[in-house]
């Protein structure tokens, strides 16, 4: 099977649908992927700019970015680049105050063996994750 990656550009346009010109390729092609029974794949960088383009330059809430990547963590035709970081990330996030990204960072370094990772970020205070210096 092929394995096609996505970029985040493209991953915005099929989400939100805002270029026209650029939705219809994008769309177009992740369908025609599908179709082939191709995977798209995201990668850790994907999923964070994906989160922080979602909020600062669509506005979307923390409730509704928790939707979109449920959704696409759920999806059958994604491949990530690591999908266990990724969900656990997701639910640090959901149940945290931290960025998205702070939390993927966090658990790749756990497994990776961190005993913790060094932050000077508050907002992860109550992550075990971390330690806030």
């Amino acid at each position: 099977m092929t394995t096609v990656g996505l970029d985040t550009n493209v991953l915005i346009r099929y989400l939100t649908q805002d270029d026209p010109p650029q939705s219809h390729r994008a769309t177009s092609e992740i369908e025609r992927a599908a179709d082939r029974g191709a995977a798209l794949f995201v990668t850790n960088v994907v999923l964070c700019e994906l989160v922080w383009v979602l909020e600062d330059a669509y506005g979307y809430s923390r409730h509704r970015i928790h939707k979109v990547l449920d959704s696409i963590l759920r999806s059958v035709q994604l491949e990530f680049e690591n999908k266990e970081a990724a969900w656990l990330a997701f639910g640090d996030y959901s149940d945290g105050k931290a960025d998205f990204s702070d939390y993927l960072v966090g658990r790749v370094g756990a497994q990776a063996g961190c005993a913790e990772t060094l932050t000077f970020d508050k907002a992860l205070r109550d992550s075990h994750l971390f330690r806030v210096l």
